[in-house]
């Protein structure tokens, strides 16, 4: 499938530059499935969308200030992007990241209070940088860093993007982008959910810069994804069994929480509790074979998202819903509205 057919044009003005509040007041589209016209509703009232023994599963990655400003020996500045950690046999920790602007492998990077040593060149431009055995990288980061807001967002990180770029429930630092959907929940509509007999389940898949890249292939199927590392506990796995059996309908927070459930059905054994890297591509024709429905944002054009999202609502109708979305002025991308694709039946599938 060509990969231009996951093209759309968007006016600049439907890219949100800020976060709607309270957050679950963002505007919500509600699509029925596998057809139906869709409602016009907000995220506040997810809770009379869900029905008793539906299971939510949310993703707890949590976003850490990842940008951090360095400067080389020769006072020249540049920007580290930190993106995960690596596996290392040095006694300090060692990361990889992105480096905008000129490094050489064996360049000492001084961040903050700590020095960084570029140790490594690798083919996607990204560097590993080794970290002094006392420098807790984490703790680094919250001390100097800054927000990695996306790119489409045109401005500079604000003191309160670090709690607004950020779910209320994340707790597993990580991430260099937020699991967007995931943005809108509050405590008062978490509680409604949960009152009204709706189960919960959590998910951790740490969100790489990746998240952003378009695919950038000819066709779909040409293109080779990024990985992320991910964990579906047993407990997860059980919460989806018992859902099952009951008649519930699993309902996925975000694409990253929905990517993390058919990796780990993705198994040569099927749907169990999984921990490492993830590479799965979802796009059509194939289904998902664990999640129902999806509360998710609106992606940007020819990204991996948006072929995801397809496996649900097929691509002809997303793009039709999306360009209803653009006529009903709906914000756009992470700080922007979302929308829900929900089956009346666990069963109902749309074809493609």
């Amino acid at each position: 499938m060509e990969t231009a057919l996951f093209d759309y044009l968007l006016p600049q003005h439907l890219i949100a530059q800020e976060a709607i509040e309270p957050r679950d007041a963002a505007r919500l589209m509600v699509v029925p499935l596998p057809s139906g016209r869709p409602l016009h509703q907000q995220v506040k009232d997810l809770p009379s969308l869900l029905r008793r023994g539906d299971l939510v599963v949310l993703n707890h990655t949590k976003v850490f200030p990842a940008r951090l400003a360095a400067r080389k020996p020769t006072g020249g500045e540049v920007e580290v992007l930190l993106i995960h950690r690596e596996e290392s046999a040095e006694a300090g920790e060692r990361w990889r990241a992105l480096v905008r602007g000129r490094v050489r492998v064996g360049t000492a990077l001084a961040i903050g209070d700590e020095v960084a040593t570029v140790r490594e060149l690798h083919q996607d431009g990204s560097r590993s940088l080794a970290f002094s055995e006392r420098c807790d990288v984490l703790a680094l980061s919250e001390r100097v860093g800054r927000v990695p807001l996306p790119p489409y967002i045109a401005r500079p990180d604000r003191p309160q993007d670090r709690q607004r770029y950020q779910t209320i429930f994340a707790d597993s630092p990580g991430s260099v982008a937020a699991p967007t959907a995931g943005l809108h929940l509050t405590d008062e509509v978490l509680s409604q959910l949960a009152a009204s007999g709706i189960d919960f389940a959590r998910v951790d898949l740490a969100i790489g810069p990746g998240t952003f890249k378009p695919v950038d292939t000819p066709t779909i199927e040409e293109y080779r994804i990024h990985a992320e590392r991910c964990s579906c506990p047993a407990e997860t796995v059980a919460a989806v069994q018992r859902c099952r059996a009951r008649g519930g309908r699993v309902i996925a927070i975000g694409t990253t929480s929905a990517r993390t459930l058919e990796s780990a059905a993705a198994q040569p054994g099927g749907f169990a509790p999984y921990s490492g890297w993830t590479s799965l591509y979802l796009h059509p024709p194939q289904r998902l074979a664990v999640v129902d429905g999806l509360l998710t944002n609106f992606h940007l054009p020819r990204s991996s998202l948006l072929m995801l999202v397809s496996c649900l609502v097929g691509r002809e109708r997303l793009l039709d819903l999306y360009a209803q979305a653009i006529a009903h002025d709906y914000r756009f991308f992470s700080y922007g509205d979302a929308m829900l694709l929900l089956p009346d039946d666990p069963a109902a599938r749309t074809p493609h």
